[in-house]
């Protein structure tokens, strides 16, 4: 299926790593012209090279800091200049926070709602202005299937992710007046080094990841943790003309596990 990604410019926040290194990947192998960015120079270039060896592109690193606004306006201008437009961003960066509400301290609020809310905010504000002159774009927001039903001690994330889901709904609203499509994908259990590190082999090394992935405990219809690749794929067909008639919608990734659609 062509999903009519050739040639478009697109830009991959916290695009070095997991699913963002995924999305960036599948993006490339459609024909998109890809930028990334992340705080890590060493880990974005790693990236570059791995999306060069399998793909034989090149794509554009970005070192910046999504929570910084002028890090935002830095990405967008960079990847306008470097290619000549902006047609998709993905709204990729941020971290897993989850604690009690006591355990939260006001600098842990912040930094998380900096993250991954203002985050989103600042580089779609930056965006929105290059996809107008366009004639349209896409923007793709990567929550959480947490922010649609919280359980007990998954804050900050939870809150943030609920936010950011109501956000995607009100800019689809807002945007679809210029043939700008925003969309979130809400991520269940999918396999990245922060679940292989604090939930594999930190309570569960005598497992191998096949045993871990398809632990019944774990309550997932489907019998298993996600790979990245099942995310980016979902990301990327949002991203695309593919889905040109579907916008304001949020997507469960998760294998069916989440309480509510």
């Amino acid at each position: 299926m062509d999903l009519g990604l050739k040639g478009k410019v697109a830009i991959v926040t916290g695009g070095s790593k997991g699913i963002g290194f995924e999305t960036a990947f599948h993006l490339v192998k459609e024909g998109a012209k890809v930028a990334i960015c992340g705080r890590g120079i060493e880990a974005l270039n790693d990236a570059v090279q791995s999306i060069f060896r399998l793909t034989g592109e090149k794509v554009l690193p970005i070192q910046a800091d999504v929570s910084k606004a002028e890090d935002c306006n830095k990405i967008i201008e960079e990847t306008a200049s470097h290619y000549g437009a902006v047609d998709i961003l993905i709204n990729n960066a941020g971290t897993s926070s989850a604690h009690s509400f006591e355990e939260v301290s006001a600098e842990m609020w912040e930094e998380d709602f900096g993250l991954k809310l203002f985050g989103g905010i600042n580089c779609s504000r930056a965006a929105v202005k290059h996809m107008k002159i366009n004639g349209g774009g896409a923007i793709v927001n990567i929550t959480a299937v947490i922010g649609k039903a919280p359980p007990a001690s998954s804050l900050p994330t939870s809150a943030t992710r609920a936010a950011g889901i109501a956000l995607t709904k009100a800019m689809s609203r807002d945007l679809g007046k210029y043939s700008i499509r925003v969309n979130t994908v809400c991520i269940g259990l999918i396999r990245s080094s922060q679940i292989e590190e604090k939930k594999w082999k930190k309570n569960a090394s005598h497992l191998t990841w096949e045993e871990f992935s398809t632990d019944p405990r774990h309550d997932i219809p489907l019998g298993r943790i996600g790979e990245t690749s099942e995310a980016a794929k979902v990301i990327a067909f949002l991203a695309s003309d593919a889905a040109s008639y579907v916008s304001g919608t949020s997507v469960n990734v998760d294998g069916g596990k989440g309480a509510v659609d």
